[in-house]
């Protein structure tokens, strides 16, 4: 190979590489959208299951759990995670969630806290960033980043 030969085989990879380098961070972008998305419809749906059990109407777990003054909906998202017993037995108990998710979009601030959410309650406004307390409504990413579709992921 002559020294022309090589530049211009180097000069090819180079052009190839830098249109590689864009594709790749949008790549790793993409996924942990996915991942947010996935932990938001997971804890979404722990707060919706543990409403339902909560429901005068079904009373599934015990009085101890379900609180009027908090709307029926968990005092914390740890909550979520213990066993709670059910109504009628003192035996059989209920878990929502193995593990709170964390949110991808943050970083941890502590390893031994992974609760990195924002939290909602029932009487906060829908777009709240304050948490009332007494109950978690809904949870929301704190990320102020801009998603791939233009939307804030505080906003999903």
């Amino acid at each position: 190979m002559t020294l022309l030969e090589l530049l211009v085989v180097i000069a090819i990879v180079g052009i190839l590489a830098s249109a590689v380098v864009p594709f790749s961070r949008m790549t790793v972008k993409r996924v942990r959208e996915m991942e947010l998305r996935s932990a938001l419809r997971t804890i979404r749906t722990a707060i919706d299951a543990f409403r339902r059990d909560c429901d005068p109407k079904v009373k599934a777990l015990s009085s101890d759990y379900c609180k009027m003054d908090q709307d029926y909906y968990p005092e914390s998202l740890e909550q979520l995670t213990e066993p709670l017993t059910l109504s009628g037995s003192l035996e059989k108990t209920r878990k929502y969630l193995r593990r709170i998710p964390r949110d991808p979009m943050m970083p941890l601030e502590s390893p031994d806290k992974t609760n990195n959410w924002g939290l909602r309650s029932y009487g906060d406004a829908p777009d709240s960033t304050q948490w009332g307390g007494g109950n978690v409504f809904d949870v929301y990413s704190k990320s102020e980043a801009e998603a791939l579709d233009g939307s804030k992921y505080a906003t999903w």
